[in-house]
């Protein structure tokens, strides 16, 4: 939230440049408050665990967010009860009429597929083509960024020789974007991906800004100029459990497996868990919801359309 200061004082002007958010008392009192219309595609297999985590964040800001739960209508969930979807999500057919000021699309474990052989890619794309239009700010996560890079710009994933597993550094390169306000120069995130995109096709792209980055796992937190559109590599969503989870899943399965790195102290899965991420986490997402509280129109009827 913004803090509001009189007009012409000089620390104004100062704060601003170093990007902290202020806000004049004229601009305050011409503003319209609403609360924020937010959708969630939630692709993830276990969808309660994700919209727990998702909602968790979206929690955390005196911001009011009305949420929405979306589904694919073209696949089958296996992992969630029909009962579950009915009581607590929409289809795209259902709400494709309405628009948002923000939605978030999820990862998905599909990573080895081509993106058109996933059973619900012509579905993913409508909804793609909906953010144009009736979305104002669109958050995309892991296998959605992916999706969204191919779909918006032809940037194509490449398999990686070794799943990406861990918790990794990250550098800022965009100190002044108001979705990185208040980031540490270095700061931690976690990865869980067997899959990657190419830094220099996102930077070789117009439009397209790298907010930050890790030297291990690439491209982290993307950004059309705009800021309609983000891309989010990672998974700051994630509890402290859940790459341990993975771990002991895959190792059950008899896969090959490593330790996920810098996430159990000493790298020794017998260790304790250290949680590197959560700050910046909780950070990101007040300042994307922030963001989208100052800049989306009261009347959603008036949003412009997204041009890559």
């Amino acid at each position: 939230m913004p803090i509001i200061v009189p007009k012409g004082l000089p620390a104004y002007d100062i704060l601003r440049e170093e990007n902290v958010f202020v806000m004049n008392e004229q601009r305050a009192r011409t503003q319209d408050i609403r609360p924020l219309h937010v959708a969630i595609v939630n692709l993830m297999p276990t969808k309660e665990v994700t919209e727990t985590q998702l909602i968790r964040l979206l929690a955390n800001t005196p911001l009011q967010v009305e949420l929405q739960l979306l589904t694919m209508d073209s696949h089958e969930s296996t992992h969630t009860s029909r009962q579950h979807l009915e009581n607590f999500y929409k289809t795209y057919e259902e709400i494709k009429n309405q628009r948002f000021d923000g939605m978030i699309i999820t990862g998905a474990p599909v990573e080895f597929l081509p993106y058109e052989e996933v059973d619900y890619w012509d579905e993913m794309t409508d909804i793609m083509e909906f953010t144009k239009t009736n979305v104002f700010s669109t958050l995309h996560i892991c296998w959605g960024a992916q999706a969204a890079y191919y779909h918006h710009y032809g940037i194509d994933k490449y398999v990686l020789p070794q799943k990406l597993f861990g918790v990794y550094p990250h550098r800022l390169l965009e100190k002044n974007s108001p979705l990185v306000r208040g980031f540490d120069e270095e700061f931690y995130a976690p990865h869980s991906r067997h899959t990657q995109v190419r830094a220099e096709e996102i930077r070789n792209t117009p439009g397209l800004r790298v907010l930050a980055e890790s030297s291990v796992a690439g491209p982290h937190i993307v950004a059309t100029d705009n800021m309609r559109w983000v891309f989010f590599q990672g998974h700051g969503e994630y509890d402290r459990e859940t790459l341990k989870a993975e771990y002991e899943r895959d190792r059950g399965k008899g896969l090959d497996i490593q330790v996920p790195e810098n996430y159990f102290e000493n790298d020794d899965p017998e260790g304790e868990i250290i949680i590197r991420w959560s700050g910046h986490a909780n950070l990101f997402y007040a300042n994307w919801l922030n963001f989208v509280y100052q800049e989306t129109p009261y009347d959603l009827n008036t949003l412009v359309p997204m041009k890559p």
